[in-house]
């Protein structure tokens, strides 16, 4: 291992061989030239599913690291922050994460203005600059109906936009295309149903087609889909779409416009600093970070400020 110039130790990088469709993969090389031109102490792991990802960060912190970078997308972050908590607790306190998005879909690094290209990324490794920034933690309905306990970081979708997320299978190859067929399969399987929204204050009864949980501001590849948020405010924002279902098309320029689709009179607006509840009479998706999670009921808990993010 070579002499690290990080006042964090050394850096345990965790690069997701699935990212991107595989083609983060190809970009170890990259990754180490980088880390080893700015003199970063390192060890690599290439990563070939989201268990070892977790059990690899896990088992890093253990060890003594302090310092995580995951190279990837945003389910490479997801899966590596669950993996730096243990019965709830994080594994180390202040642990430094460091993200690489390596190109991808990783839309976490875009409320802070970071690069996703690897050089310019693994530049914003070097130095002592951190921010404490918030989590989720969802407890959902799993695929065998039991409550599954999963930490997120950015933004999590309940209904239409996880529906439209799920069907674009993902980033890679033609990947503007598939979420453009992803929107319509969606559409046409989406209904507006009622659901109850409770939050730290109020109860909301309502009929709506989708549900936007902002941690961070970006989703889906750069798509400014909750404007208002940021990932160390120790607040939960809740964007209700209310309105007819033609609304899933009908703010698509304006969602694209960055983000100016909020206020709105069919979107309902809520904050939480504790969590947030949602239950319904029929399933509806929950995906967080891109990844879908399971289905409703969902809650989400703030967690606040429990990893430091290398800026």
């Amino acid at each position: 291992m070579s002499p690290t110039t990080s006042p964090f130790g050394p850096l345990a990088v965790l690069v997701d061989a699935r990212a991107g469709n595989g083609t983060v993969a190809h970009e170890v090389d990259a990754v180490e030239r980088a880390l080893t031109a700015r003199g970063l102490g390192f060890r690599l792991h290439l990563a070939p599913n989201s268990e070892e990802l977790r059990r690899l960060s896990t088992a890093a912190l253990d060890e003594g690291y302090r310092f995580l970078a995951a190279v990837g997308d945003d389910a490479t972050v997801q899966d590596v922050v669950n993996g730096m908590f243990r019965d709830g607790r994080p594994i180390v306190g202040e642990a430094v994460l460091g993200v690489v998005g390596a190109n991808t879909v990783c839309d976490l690094p875009l409320s802070f203005g970071l690069p996703r290209d690897v050089d310019d990324a693994i530049g914003h490794l070097t130095g002592s600059n951190t921010y404490p920034f918030d989590l989720m933690k969802i407890a959902v309905s799993g695929t065998d109906g039991r409550r599954e306990i999963r930490y997120a970081h950015n933004v999590a979708e309940v209904g239409f936009h996880a529906a439209a997320t799920v069907a674009s299978g993902g980033a890679g190859r033609f990947a503007n295309a598939r979420r453009f067929l992803g929107f319509w399969r969606a559409y046409v399987r989406s209904r507006r149903q009622t659901l109850s929204i409770a939050t730290d204050r109020t109860t909301l009864e309502t009929r709506a087609w989708s549900v936007v949980i902002g941690n961070g501001q970006f989703a889906d590849g750069g798509i400014r889909l909750s404007p208002r948020s940021f990932p160390g405010d120790g607040v939960l924002d809740a964007l209700v779409f209310t309105g007819p279902r033609s609304d899933a098309y009908r703010m698509l320029p304006r969602i694209f416009r960055h983000g100016d689709h909020i206020p709105d009179p069919n979107i309902t607006e809520l904050r939480a600093k504790l969590k947030i509840d949602i239950e319904t009479p029929h399933l509806m998706p929950v995906v967080a970070d891109g990844r879908y999670l399971g289905t409703t009921p969902v809650s989400f808990q703030v967690v606040p400020q429990q990893i430091l993010l290398k800026v």
